[in-house]
């Protein structure tokens, strides 16, 4: 597979992992703000920019409005609209190698965002972020339908994966330091669509310490960080393709997703919540180290070589 297809997969991945993930996260926060008035609207809306990784402006005060263009609408990086209109760039790109229906999917959601932004301001933002979990559930849904199991659906499953540990970890950065019976980690639960899920699995009981080993450690949840990790590992084992080293992985990125997940999968649950701020951090300077290896290992061109004087000796 050429380099350029590779990449625009794996980034179509991420974008799309993180736009859905974006409009979970926001959805949840403006039916918080809208519904809770004793919620100061201002260092809320704060606190989300900076789990998202989006500067908050100086000099004004942020309601559920403001809040609402700047993460959904703002065409700046890091937004639901820009997440949108680089996955429909890097699929274009990518055109010769996925479907028609995933590129009908990806270009139609991407066509309707200026009437659906529009819409937002007639009838709530609601709407809006139904709209894009619905598109992306769509495109997963699509991808696995119509894509071979080849190199190409592995590189998109690898992007999304990849972002998916990424935005949970936010998640769970977002409430390091609250109670363990806040009610903000039910909105960790459904911002991460975890809520029906965890109450079924741990029979309604709510803390802090079963929320982040639910969505850190359980095997069986395909959105929880352990599950995501093992996913983008698999995926790198069949690209690799080759001779099993005798020695540890044979790839910078496999060994630092082999290393994230067992630290994972052999962590007592009672040691979870030491120092689990130092713990959020490695994973997102795991998420960070991968891109870049994957990067070096798979994106980057070869530079031209040529030779000059070249004999052959028979």
């Amino acid at each position: 597979m050429l380099a350029r297809n590779a990449e625009s997969l794996y980034w179509i991945g991420r974008y799309v992992e993180r736009a859905d993930d974006t409009a979970r996260i926001l959805d949840v926060s403006v039916h918080q703000l809208l519904e809770d008035a004793t919620v100061d609207a201002d260092t809320a809306s704060r606190t989300l920019l900076a789990v998202l990784g989006i500067t908050p402006p100086e000099g004004i005060t942020l309601d559920v409005w403001t809040l609402t263009e700047l993460v959904a609408m703002s065409p700046e990086t890091g937004s639901i609209v820009s997440s949108i209109h680089s996955a429909r760039e890097n699929t274009r790109v990518a055109r010769e190698v996925v479907s028609s229906e995933l590129w009908h999917c990806i270009n139609s959601m991407w066509n309707a965002v200026p009437e659906r932004q529009r819409a937002v301001r007639r009838v709530g933002p609601h709407e809006f972020f139904t709209f894009v979990e619905d598109r992306a559930a769509t495109f997963a849904g699509l991808a696995d339908s119509t894509m071979s199991r080849d190199d190409g659906w592995r590189f998109l499953v690898l992007g999304r994966s990849i972002e998916r540990v990424d935005m949970i970890v936010r998640m769970l950065m977002s409430r390091v330091g609250d109670k363990p019976t806040s009610p903000g980690w039910v909105t960790v639960l459904r911002s991460a669509g975890a809520h029906d899920t965890y109450l079924r699995t741990y029979r309604g009981a709510l803390d802090a310490s079963r929320v982040v080993q639910f969505l850190l450690m359980d095997r069986l949840f395909p959105r929880s960080v352990f599950h995501a990790l093992s996913k983008a590992e698999s995926c790198l084992e069949e690209l690799e393709r080759g001779p099993s080293a005798r020695i540890g992985a044979s790839a910078e990125a496999s060994r630092l997703l082999g290393k994230a997940r067992s630290d994972l999968e052999f962590l007592r649950p009672a040691d979870l919540l030491d120092d689990l701020t130092g713990r959020l951090q490695g994973l997102q300077t795991t998420v960070r180290d991968v891109g870049e290896a994957l990067s070096r290992q798979y994106f980057h061109a070869v530079p031209w070589i040529e030779w000059n004087n070249a004999e052959v000796n028979l």
